[in-house]
């Protein structure tokens, strides 16, 4: 007959206060990992040697590794600035007109979103967007693996067609002399 193990008995007795003692050193996002970590390395421990006080043990594994994940952060965020010069070239000469053409982009893709309809939207926009997995998606939605397939493929199919349109009509085009016209304009 095997034992239960005592560290997994405390932390399910004390699993909220080790959150609320984590809580005042982390962000809530961070909690729930540490908390776990620190019953893994608990338990861990447990099978090497015996702990008396294991709610104690508990909640100093818990803090310490909370701090360490600060101090972790922390370093992350003080680069020294001689590392600042081997930024990639994009990040460095941003520009204006980048950022204005990337806005332009996602307005042009909202809008061939929205000439699908709401069962094809809903589909590509989980898949394309949220990057969920086909199977995932039709758990979801309530329908066929192979009926989300079909929809992701119309919906890009759908707006490739609209993108490639809008592409097309913004074009210059060329006209018998060396001059350019705007299609969008004549």
């Amino acid at each position: 007959m095997t034992r239960k193990s005592t560290v997994t008995e405390s932390f399910l007795k004390y699993r909220g206060k080790l959150m609320r003692a984590v809580s005042s050193i982390v962000g809530a996002d961070d909690i729930e990992d540490i908390v776990q970590e620190a019953f893994i390395k608990s338990y861990e421990a447990e099978m090497n040697q015996e702990i008396r006080f294991e709610r104690t043990y508990m909640l100093k594994t818990a803090r310490n590794l909370a701090l360490n994940h600060i101090a972790r952060a922390e370093n992350k965020n003080n680069q020294p600035i001689d590392d600042m010069d081997i930024l990639p070239h994009e990040l460095v000469g941003y520009s204006l007109e980048k950022n204005v053409e990337s806005k332009e982009r996602f307005i042009h893709f909202c809008r061939a979103t929205d000439t699908l309809s709401a069962d094809v939207k809903r589909v590509f926009l989980l898949k394309k967007v949220y990057g969920m997995r086909q199977k995932d998606i039709a758990e979801l939605v309530g329908l066929s693996e192979s009926t989300v397939e079909k929809h992701v493929a119309k919906g890009l199919m759908l707006c490739s067609k609209y993108l490639a349109e809008l592409s097309k009509d913004d074009a210059p085009v060329r006209t018998s002399g060396n001059a350019t016209q705007d299609i969008s304009r004549s």
